[in-house]
């Protein structure tokens, strides 16, 4: 146990050294190892006297994020491409990041390709931050010697992706707080307002409206079994989730109802298609052959309805079908898509044509969401006016014709 707790620790161990080089210039930098003598010695090897090192411990910080994976990849194509060796590239990003956990990724993946390793198979080794798509086109640009290009282009794809989420994310966020608030103050009318009105009332000895009487009763019923109805909500919403998360099934039943739904339906849709053909025709420029290419294309699409239709496009295409024939059997690709697929399998110029349909529907997402935005607002209010504002009258009803009474 000892022995495994020591192992453990030692992975987690990077050195901040500081020393002269066989001309006597100060040099400092970082390098992972065992312990300060294994330190040294590596950098006698490397004709670097050693004057000072200390180790810095990188657990803990918070958890690698897409974002952060953009960010790096961008960093990585902008040295490459002003010709810094693809080692001292690892150093430069891996010293400039904040997030300890992305220092120590980036710093087994420099270990691996120092060693002999390909780029693309040492991402391999991290399936959780890079995907079979991101994995891909590091490959095909390591084969074609345009790692930089390819590079490059996977950051531009995954800035572009990033967009999208986070316009989405922006459009729902909204809606969802201001109902969370209303469900929250209806709660407590319903546990803390109610109550106290009912005991008022009691008082009058006089028969109350129907409204009063039917929230009083809901009232009672909360108060009775709100914990039962929170458990409800609170495992009920768990296991949905689990669900969604892990049934195949459900997934296409949720992603066609999400299709579907009247107002965000077609803003998921658009961004669904700017991602598929955002993919497609990334891996395509980069020389990934078509078939491949559809691998990673229904994953990356982020919707199993997609996720399907793109399976069936791959298999009629590995038969000899031509793509657009394929795409247009599916039934959830609109005309325009075709068509410019179309027009860019003449021409030979797909993954051109893809790219443009790509940036057609991320505007139309960016426009959508501008005009969801201020829609909602006046949809929200109407719901909570009707809601928050019928329990109000319904309370004060029995005041109102008292007062006419007297």
């Amino acid at each position: 146990m000892a022995t495994a707790t020591a192992a453990r620790n030692v992975k987690e161990l990077v050195f901040e050294w500081e020393g002269r080089d066989k001309n006597g210039k100060v040099v400092r930098g970082e390098i992972r190892a065992g312990g300060e003598a294994q330190v040294s010695a590596n950098l006698r090897r490397q004709g670097i006297l050693l004057t000072k090192v200390k180790k810095r411990r990188t657990s803990g910080g918070s958890s690698i994020k897409q974002k952060d994976i953009a960010l790096f990849t961008r960093q990585l194509a902008t040295m490459m491409k002003a010709g810094v060796p693809l080692l001292q590239a690892f150093d430069i990003v891996g010293r400039g990041a904040t997030n300890p956990r992305l220092t120590k990724l980036l710093g087994d993946i420099r270990s691996d390709v120092e060693t002999g390793t390909s780029l693309s198979a040492a991402f391999r080794k991290h399936p959780m931050h890079f995907d079979a798509l991101y994995c891909n086109l590091v490959e095909a640009g390591e084969a074609g010697g345009i790692l930089e290009q390819l590079l490059e282009r996977l950051a531009i794809y995954q800035e572009k992706t990033l967009a999208i989420k986070s316009k989405i994310k922006s459009a729902l966020m909204y809606p969802i707080a201001v109902l969370v608030v209303a469900f929250l103050v209806v709660v407590i009318i319903m546990i803390k307002v109610i109550p106290a009105f009912k005991e008022v009332f009691s008082s009058f000895g006089a028969n109350l409206p129907a409204p009063t009487l039917m929230v009083i009763a809901m009232s009672e019923f909360f108060v009775a079994y709100w914990p039962i109805i929170f458990g409800l909500i609170g495992g009920g919403g768990y296991m949905f989730m689990q669900s969604w998360k892990r049934s195949v099934k459900m997934q296409m039943v949720m992603d066609r109802l999400l299709l579907n739904l009247p107002i965000f339906g077609p803003l998921i849709n658009k961004s669904v298609i700017a991602r598929w053909t955002r993919t497609l025709s990334t891996m395509f420029a980069a020389g990934v052959p078509l078939v491949e290419a559809l691998d990673s294309v229904g994953g990356a699409s982020g919707n199993a309805v997609y996720a399907e239709a793109t399976t069936k496009i791959q298999r009629d295409v590995s038969t000899g079908s031509a793509l657009t024939t394929s795409m247009q059997s599916t039934g959830v690709f609109p005309n325009m898509v075709i068509q410019m697929a179309s027009i860019g399998e003449e021409s030979g110029s797909l993954d051109h044509m893809l790219g443009k349909a790509a940036e057609f529907y991320e505007d139309e997402v960016d426009d959508m969401v501008k005009g969801l935005s201020s829609l909602m607002e006046p949809i929200i209010i109407v719901v909570l006016g009707t809601v928050i504002g019928g329990i109000v009258v319904a309370m004060y009803l029995p005041i109102f014709q008292i007062g006419q009474v007297v």
